[in-house]
């Protein structure tokens, strides 16, 4: 019978031993790698926010030419979006500060602004987009004399209308926005002899081109015009189609101590009705 070295089994028994130690660890470090990515991707997804909402504040409201309303108002929204980013929908309100309207007597009345619009968006590239927005703009309405229906779009109440949006990059700098009314009141068509409405369908048209920029300032330069295939008058305009939206925009980063506030001026000329107004827009949020 052979005899067994009880020093050399010792040894063989530890190198083993330090060998299965050394293939644990390194399982237990390849695990442990594996887990720590899991859990920063599980984190990047949780980074996702589908719910998001911003406030402004403007000393008026502008939008493709028209004063929306002259006087101090905030702005809020509130939208989900998916998590590609490509797809919005969202809610967009108005108030503030009160202006003069007519009512059924002929008398001027106070009435605040109020608006209350619904937006959905589809982003296809960087660099295309399509949107359709139901813009409910409802100041003066009671006070006028009329029964305030949130989703009507009777011409003769004139205050719904919908409209499809085309957006395109263009170049670096330039970009073009097209927007064609669907349905809805708020004088989007032409009164025949007879006494029928005739729709319009107004189109309009921007190109916005950025001709400067430093640092986190820019300015950009805007012109906007309106027409109808079908109709003298349009949307925006009492006769023909014309050249309606004419300015210049600076965003500029205003330090707040540690607070930087992003705030956009705008000086706005509409040549149809002969109107010039300055905006001031601060996104609090």
């Amino acid at each position: 019978m052979k005899k067994v070295n009880s020093f050399t089994s010792f040894t063989n028994g530890a190198k083993l031993k330090k060998r299965l130690t050394l293939q644990v660890v390194a399982l237990g470090m390849l695990f442990g790698a594996n887990t720590i990515q899991a859990q920063d991707k599980a984190m990047a997804e949780d980074d996702y926010e589908p719910f998001s909402f911003g406030l402004q504040l403007k000393n008026m409201h502008l939008w493709h030419g028209f004063v929306v309303t002259p006087g101090p108002m905030v702005a809020t929204n509130l939208e989900y979006n998916t998590r590609d980013k490509k797809f919005t929908f969202g809610v967009w309100g108005g108030a503030g500060a009160a202006s003069d309207v007519t009512n059924k007597a002929g008398d001027q009345v106070s009435a605040h602004y109020k608006e209350f619009s619904i937006y959905t968006a589809y982003r296809f590239s960087d660099k295309f987009f399509i949107e359709a927005v139901s813009h409910n703009n409802y100041t003066g309405v009671e006070e006028r004399g009329d029964v305030l229906h949130y989703w009507s779009y009777d011409k003769r109440q004139g205050y719904n209308f919908v409209d499809l949006n085309f957006g395109y990059q263009l170049t670096k700098s330039t970009s073009l926005y097209f927007a064609t009314i669907l349905a809805g009141g708020s004088g989007d068509y032409e009164v025949q002899s007879d006494g029928s409405f005739k729709d319009s369908y107004t189109h309009y048209l921007e190109v916005k081109s950025k001709v400067w920029e430093k640092g986190n300032n820019r300015l950009s330069l805007f012109a906007g015009g309106a027409w109808s295939f079908i109709t003298d008058k349009t949307f925006y305009t009492e006769g023909k189609g014309n050249l309606i939206n004419v300015g210049a925009t600076l965003t500029k980063k205003v330090a707040l101590g540690s607070y930087v506030l992003p705030v956009d001026v705008t000086a706005m000329w509409n040549p149809e009705k002969q109107k010039t107004v300055l905006q001031v827009a601060a996104k609090i949020f």
